[in-house]
């Protein structure tokens, strides 16, 4: 149990029970429960401001770059899957599949969504026509269904809720260019919004997208060690545009196959928030996301004058645009400040008699717990510019560890000493299947993305030639 937790429900201690932590603290600060179907989970409404939060500052990123949303079925004949035969193949075990509806056996089973290429291909082959229709870029905010066999929530479940981003060009240029683009804005999105650092790079094949072509990664630290692959960009090629006839008359008359890109991240972003900068006491929200940006808790409520100035303070702090909870129920102080606290609110303002005899107020930092007395007078501003400063610090902190963690190994008793040491491990590869599944074999790590731009002489595994430089973790 975490000692400073006297007042809240017990969570595991972090450093050593790490698992069992984030089970804790995704439960006990309700944001998730367990749904009555194996591998689903119930997203509460804590959980579900954190995901709304996210959609509106990504959603916003999409839309600058000329993205627009739809919705596409649930529902997708599994006839669909069949057309991209790599496609079918990766999914296959993953697949849910409706055989009955209305009391009758369908004449085609149905395949409950677990990505959406099939269906939006299928359409797109419809909508084009024309190389004035190009490009085309949509994304849609749904839910999908994989059937996990193990499954954690937010990591891994058998239904969650993602984004996925579907585009079609002229050119493969024109699509590998939206390819990288996207993994960029999600890189910012990370960094900018979720104070998250990620490695940004290809995969291997081994790891790539089932039917892509290329599959760009996201991969971010967790406290442990391990890697989340927080999201991914996928180029596809003429693979499913073959498959599904995405056809369109170019400029010079003749009738050619398009190119297409697909992209996607989940809720599992909210697992990445949690198990990147929680600690002993709980959750640790990044301002941008946090469902509640400031709680105000009255010291000696009773007192006069307090609650008036906790309610001033409370409207004050709205109308600069400010997410505020004011705590006034019957609870003890010192409960308040743990519950809050284990719930990840970014700064927490206390005012009391004698704060208010001097016109001042304590300011809290969730991420730092350092306390601050400041005028009450200019307390938007001062809150503002501190929920900015914390949100800077925390990428900055959370970058620190990160890069204080990756090692670099020429020997393959090295990648096993550095994965075991909770790192990411850098190492020289050649290239060779046989190589990157050695590793897995031997040290339950696998190639997360390639180091960009890094040469190494020789390959950990073998000690023949390096090709590449690639980043290797365990991961979730």
């Amino acid at each position: 149990m975490a000692k400073d937790n006297q007042f809240v429900s017990q969570i595991a201690d972090i450093e050593r029970d790490f698992p069992q932590w984030y089970t804790d603290v995704v439960t006990k600060t309700k944001l998730v429960d367990y749904g009555p179907v194996k591998g689903t989970m119930v997203i509460r409404p804590y959980g579900y401001a954190i995901w709304e939060n996210i959609q509106k500052n990504l959603d916003a990123m999409f839309k600058e770059v000329g993205v627009e949303n739809a919705y596409f079925p649930l529902l997708i004949p599994m006839s669909y899957f069949t057309k991209e035969a790599e496609h079918v193949e990766g999914f296959a075990p993953e697949i849910a599949v409706v055989t009955h509806a209305g009391g009758e056996e369908l004449e085609e089973p149905l395949a409950i969504r677990p990505t959406s290429e099939t269906i939006i291909g299928t359409m797109y082959a419809k909508w084009l026509q024309s190389y004035r229709d190009l490009p085309i870029q949509m994304n849609q905010w749904c839910n999908v269904m994989r059937w996990e066999k193990t499954t954690r929530p937010f990591l891994r479940t058998s239904e969650f809720l993602w984004q996925e981003g579907h585009t079609v060009h002229a050119t493969a240029e024109e699509a590998e260019v939206k390819t990288q683009e996207m993994l960029q804005i999600y890189k910012r999105f990370a960094e900018e919004c979720l104070a998250i650092p990620v490695l940004t790079g290809k995969k291997t094949e081994k790891e790539k997208f089932a039917g892509a072509v290329a599959t760009y990664g996201m991969e971010a630290m967790m406290h442990d060690g391990k890697s989340l692959q927080a999201g991914t960009s996928h180029y596809l090629g003429q693979n499913f545009a073959d498959s599904f006839d995405i056809k369109f008359l170019d400029k010079d008359g003749v009738l050619k196959l398009a190119y297409t890109t697909s992209w996607g991240v989940s809720t599992r972003l909210i697992g990445a928030i949690i198990m990147t900068h929680g600690d002993s006491r709980g959750l640790v929200l990044p301002p941008v996301v946090a469902p509640t940006q400031v709680v105000i808790v009255p010291i000696a409520a009773k007192k006069a004058g307090v609650n008036e100035a906790c309610e001033a303070m409370k409207s004050v702090l709205v109308k600069a645009g400010l997410r505020v909870v004011l705590d006034n129920s019957d609870n003890s102080p010192g409960w308040k400040f743990n519950e809050w606290e284990m719930k990840g609110v970014p700064v927490r303002v206390e005012i009391g008699p004698r704060d208010l005899e001097q016109g001042k107020m304590v300011l809290v930092r969730r991420d730092t717990l350092e306390k601050i007395t400041v005028d009450i007078d200019g307390a938007e501003k001062t809150i503002s510019a501190l929920l900015s400063t914390i949100q800077k610090e925390m990428l900055e902190n959370a970058r620190v560890r990160r890069d204080s963690r990756i090692v670099y190994a020429d020997c393959m008793e090295d990648i096993l000493k550095g994965v075991e040491g909770g790192n990411f491990v850098k190492a020289g590869w050649c290239g060779c299947r046989e190589c990157e599944d050695k590793v897995k074999e031997q040290t339950a790590a696998t190639a997360r993305v390639y180091a960009e731009g890094e040469t190494a002489e020789k390959c950990a595994v073998c000690g023949k030639e390096a090709k590449h430089v690639v980043y290797f973790a365990r991961a979730y």
